[in-house]
């Protein structure tokens, strides 16, 4: 019996960084040659980082990572590299190298190119139209992209006809919560139809609004997980795949058989013989399967990472953070202490003459329990020198949401000040449940760099922190349970100026996620007033999202990317 060492280097691309993305590739391939691996694939895009956009309308960006792959090629001594590059023949291909003693031994191009939700690829792309298929001692092995293995008919149905074992498959697929299961449930059911072993290799790490899971995996024939690499974290998984025991499997069952016997090969077939002979093995190396994390653990870590990404990989340390005593703002510090360190944030306390004791109290506890710097500046004075300016040009007006905002902004300069002088990042903290409904201060609460909770329903907000306190008791216990408020006013509630928020979140939910009709969320039990109104607010709020700071996407259709409206829109369905 020979097995084949597979190798699946989950690695953390940065877009651009294309000499840091290349040494990480190499420490990879030099680690995993002292494991005796055969064979190490690298994630889609590997060399350029995932996604690099418009970089790839710049010629010398496409040519860099040209030349970065020679590099590469020249460490794949004694070992099959995958490592997935941007290719240049007449038009440019998203694609994957397979490298070899010094050479780009074969390639293949991406089939299916997705161009829907936060994908682009048909505006950058050409399709590649063959199969790649290696062959060693013997044994095939597919080669694949990402989409490519997401549509019932695609090229692993042919590379099986064609007698291949094993797929390898090179992902960048960004997280969003329920995505993990859905993923595997889809390898589980191309395994097990096509009667191979799937490798999924899936880039890990943040880069703007996405967030890359990792989670990699090697599926059976029988559709089960042998190996599965870590979630959120930077991982080299290493897997023993038994390819005689995949091939007798297959000669018991007769499905490729019939397949086969009306098989007309295709031209764009390509098997390339690798001169390579398969390591004979002294150590046996254990199958890992990392466990799955429950939903909640899994959206906490992937807004650490979105945000501890974005903040080094943009060359800042340290940040800022409006602290209200609220829900939104210490969830948001709590987020920032676990992925930046608490030497890395501090607090700003803004309290005006509407802030509660017990909204000071519990930001200062919060401050403390985290271990952060907390600075307390109160806005009530400049507050009142606003309205002084103002008392002539506004005589004879009743006060109304301007002197409300008018704090935020006070806020907001306050800490765009701080910035200015100290470098220090702002974190907004509005959440998506407010993004929503306008229920924010353009330059005001909004201001900021990056928004942490941007994708985040309110409901969902109170969920991870009774999470993060499951874990150690950061956020004070009152927090979690007093109504919340902007505190703008005497005596202001969130609800009592939207909806209660297990009632707004629903709503928010089927309207912009799911594109259901005022009438027939009504027709769900919802009071169809409540719902006019709360959709007449998404409607004429998209010119604020448009100018709210980036932020980590967790839902399946997050404003930005994924949801794309114009501003000037006469469209309406109520």
């Amino acid at each position: 019996m020979r097995k084949l060492r597979l190798a699946l280097a989950q690695i953390n691309s940065t877009v651009g960084d294309i000499e840091g993305n290349t040494e990480k590739i190499i420490k990879c391939i030099k680690k995993a040659r002292q494991h005796d691996v055969d064979i190490i694939a690298f994630p889609e895009l590997a060399v350029t980082g995932y996604p690099p956009e418009d970089l790839l309308l710049k010629p010398s960006f496409i040519n860099k990572n040209i030349r970065y792959l020679e590099k590469i090629a020249q460490e794949s001594r004694n070992i099959i590299s995958i490592v997935g590059f941007v290719d240049k023949v007449e038009d440019i291909y998203n694609a994957s190298a397979v490298l070899l003693n010094g050479d780009v031994v074969a390639k293949y191009h991406k089939n299916f190119l997705p161009n829907y939700g936060v994908f682009d690829e048909v505006r950058y792309f050409q399709k590649g139209n063959e199969i790649t298929i290696l062959n060693i001692q013997g044994y095939k092995i597919g080669m694949s992209i990402c989409e490519d293995i997401w549509y019932p008919e695609n090229p692993i149905n042919i590379q099986a006809i064609e007698g291949a074992e094993l797929v390898i498959n090179i992902n960048a697929s960004p997280y969003y919560a329920g995505k993990v299961k859905v993923r595997e449930d889809m390898l589980r059911v191309r395994a097990r139809d096509n009667l191979i072993s799937i490798a999924y290799v899936n880039l890990v790490g943040g880069q703007d609004e996405l967030v890359f899971d990792g989670n990699s995996l090697v599926v059976g024939p029988d559709g089960d997980i042998i190996a599965k690499g870590k979630a959120f974290e930077e991982d080299l998984l290493i897997c023993d795949i038994d390819l005689d025991a995949i091939f007798r499997k297959q000669l018991k069952d007769n499905r490729l058989r019939n397949l086969r016997a009306s098989y007309k090969r295709e031209e764009r077939v390509v098997e390339v013989f690798l001169n390579y002979k398969i390591k004979d093995k002294v150590d046996i190396i254990p199958q890992r399967v990392e466990l799955d994390l429950k939903e909640t653990e899994e959206i906490y870590k992937a807004l650490v990472l979105g945000l501890k990404d974005y903040i080094h990989k943009n060359n800042f340390e340290k940040v800022v953070i409006g602290l209200s005593g609220g829900i939104d703002s210490s969830l948001t510090a709590t987020i920032a202490v676990d992925a930046l360190g608490a030497e890395n944030v501090k607090g700003v306390l803004m309290p005006s003459q509407y802030t509660s004791k017990e909204s000071i109290e519990d930001a200062k506890q919060l401050a403390e329990n985290l271990g952060i710097e907390i600075f307390v500046l109160p806005i009530t004075d400049i507050f009142n020198s606003y309205l002084n300016e103002l008392k002539p040009v506004f005589e004879g007006f009743e006060p109304d949401v301007t002197e409300e905002n008018l704090q935020a902004r006070i806020r907001g300069n306050l800490l765009m000040a701080l910035s200015n002088k100290f470098g220090w990042i702002v974190l907004a903290t509005g959440n998506k449940s407010e993004m929503s409904v306008g229920y924010a201060t353009l330059y005001g609460d909004m201001v900021g760099g990056f928004a942490v909770l941007k994708d985040v329903y309110k409901t969902k907000v109170y969920e991870l922190a009774q999470y993060r306190n499951s874990i150690s008791q950061v956020i004070p216990e009152r927090v979690l349970h007093k109504p919340p408020s902007a505190e703008l006013k005497p005596d202001q509630k969130d609800e009592d100026e939207l909806l209660p928020y297990v009632i707004l979140d629903e709503i928010i939910y089927m309207y912009v996620e799911e594109d259901i009709s005022a009438e027939d969320i009504a027709k769900k039990g919802f009071d169809r007033e409540s719902v006019e109104r709360v959709i007449k607010m998404i409607d004429r709020n998209e010119y604020k999202r448009r100018q709210a700071p980036v932020g980590i996407r967790i839902t399946p259709r997050g404003f930005g990317k994924d949801r794309r409206m114009p501003i000037t829109n006469k469209y309406r369905e109520i």
